[in-house]
């Protein structure tokens, strides 16, 4: 699948698709937005203050000193005519009202998990399974993070065998494009091979 740039004013695409990234607090969906999208991407951060502390965990993003508070928003256009729509979620439990609003329309999600920290990304799991929304897994690797396979990643997280498990580097656009490119094959897979609803009773019978 080609990839291109493409100005704000380029042509309406052929095909447009809405793409949700979630998962935990500090684990990267900012900078994968931003790291993909062909327009300068629209963020919600900010800075972190002593309120918070009691209420977010920091642990294993000590550093980490903004926080996304709606929403990220970025573009991506394919050469093909595919045109992405990426809106990054808020990581925080006490934002998660918001997520129903921003799913609406999706048809597929990455939910971005840290090794360090997996059980950080079982909230947004248990969001799309339950809403039937389909999703990739995808790992980020940190730096001085220990390396685990993807069928590893996939035991621990013990998600269906059929939900791709990608390992990625989320600040190279090339890795979050292998990302993106899974999560489409998904969604076009499951369209294909969805049970279609049985047909209305016949009024008069």
């Amino acid at each position: 699948m080609a990839y291109e740039n493409s100005d704000p004013g380029a042509d309406d695409p052929r095909v447009a698709l809405k793409i949700l990234v979630a998962g935990g607090f500090g684990v990267g969906k900012t900078t994968l937005v931003g790291a993909v999208s062909e327009i300068r991407p629209l963020r919600t951060e900010e800075d972190l203050t002593d309120v918070g502390a009691g209420v977010d965990d920091l642990t294993g993003v000590e550093r980490k000193t903004t926080t996304t508070v709606a929403m990220d928003f970025g573009r991506l256009t394919f050469a093909d005519g595919l045109r992405l729509y990426l809106f990054g979620t808020p990581g925080q439990e006490r934002f998660w009202f918001m997520w129903d609003e921003i799913a609406y329309g999706a048809v597929g999600a990455v939910v971005l998990a840290d090794t360090r920290r997996l059980e950080d990304c079982f909230g947004a799991i248990d969001f799309f399974e339950h809403r039937r929304i389909p999703f990739v897994v995808a790992a980020n690797c940190f730096d001085g993070a220990r390396r685990y396979s993807a069928e590893e990643i996939q035991d621990a997280l013990e998600v269906d065998p059929h939900v791709p498990v990608v390992l990625c580097d989320v600040r190279r656009r090339d890795s979050v494009k292998e990302v993106l490119i899974a999560l489409i094959e998904l969604a076009i897979e499951d369209s294909v091979t969805a049970t279609p609803a049985p047909l209305p009773a016949h009024p008069h019978r």
